[in-house]
């Protein structure tokens, strides 16, 4: 059986498709409401099917294969209290870099979980979409290509289709930083700069992800794939993206708004990753100064334009 722990947006989403395929366990601190209602606040409208069952026990959930749908930040300090589950798999389903060691999902679960097969399910989706039933492609990411290919049968559905590949590190990255981009993204619409600025943020943002993740050992050619290039396409169009929406307020000058948006600390730990290889990223330097309020949209504007004219390379 597959067990989600995490019962926002998106982990409820994963739980109420993977009920197609049978029983879930879905684990939220307070299931209470859940038990109750049988509808999560954050997913208004989805009643849960009656194979989603859910449970604020841990125990509930030893030796069930695990995915992962909690926030980045928070993910480092809940994989110890699963080391006695003995799960086969742990799936991340978060985007983003700890900030404390810079480490992927994947690799905490590496560091935590030593018996346990890391893997990660990344690319473009929004939570609304998957759990009420619209067509979904995912990557999922995991280093033992037969262990990916057990997961990749077990977690698609009718409506979710996963393609797999071993580099988890592209994969990890893709989804991490293409939430920078979609906040610096945000905030050239929301203060009125026009699709031509948003595109040309998107083309430089991707150059960016692509230098520092080869740096880092991953394949260029992930970054192309579902869990970078079309996770951007997405994260940079919509308002239904938390980033995006985080930039669209800055652009407008407006406060922000009240919601989880992993962007922030990926935008930071980003630049340190970046000093430590010697990577230039400059749509990433002036995001991070977007959200600490070192810099105003105009200064931001400002010190992209006046860089030095250069050739265009893919990265």
């Amino acid at each position: 059986m597959i067990a989600v722990l995490g019962a926002g947006a998106f982990g409820t989403a994963l739980a109420v498709s993977l009920a197609a395929n049978g029983p879930v366990r879905l684990w939220a601190r307070d299931a209470a409401p859940l038990i109750a209602r049988r509808e999560s606040p954050r997913l208004p409208g989805i009643p849960l099917p009656e194979a989603v069952h859910p449970t604020g026990d841990l125990a509930d959930l030893a030796g069930h294969d695990l995915l992962i749908a909690v926030p980045m930040q928070t993910l480092r300090t809940l994989l110890p209290r699963l080391s006695d589950l003995h799960p086969p798999h742990a799936i991340a389903a978060c985007k983003g870099l700890d900030l404390e060691t810079l480490q992927t999902p994947t690799d905490l679960i590496a560091d935590a979980l030593s018996r346990t097969v890391p893997a990660l399910l990344s690319g473009p989706s929004f939570a609304a979409d998957i759990a009420r039933g619209l067509p979904t492609a995912l990557t999922l990411a995991c280093a033992d290509d037969a262990a990916g290919a057990h997961l990749q049968t077990a977690l698609s559905t009718p409506t979710l289709r996963l393609y797999r590949t071993t580099d988890t590190t592209g994969a990890a990255l893709g989804g991490a930083l293409k939430n920078v981009v979609a906040i610096a993204c945000g905030a050239a619409i929301g203060a009125g700069l026009g699709e031509s600025a948003r595109a040309a943020l998107m083309t430089r943002g991707m150059a960016e992800m692509t230098r520092l993740a080869t740096a880092l050992g991953a394949d260029p050619a992930t970054l192309m794939g579902l869990s970078g290039l079309g996770d951007l396409a997405l994260t940079c169009a919509s308002p239904q993206s938390r980033n995006f929406a985080l930039g669209l307020a800055l652009g407008r000058g407006e406060p922000p708004p009240d919601a989880t948006t992993e962007g922030t600390a990926t935008a930071r730990a980003a630049l340190r990753l970046g000093a430590q290889h010697g990577i230039d990223l400059p749509v990433t330097q002036v995001t991070a100064g977007l959200v600490d309020g070192s810099l105003t949209i105009q200064t931001a504007i400002q010190t992209l334009l006046a860089r030095d004219l250069t050739t265009e390379t893919p990265t």
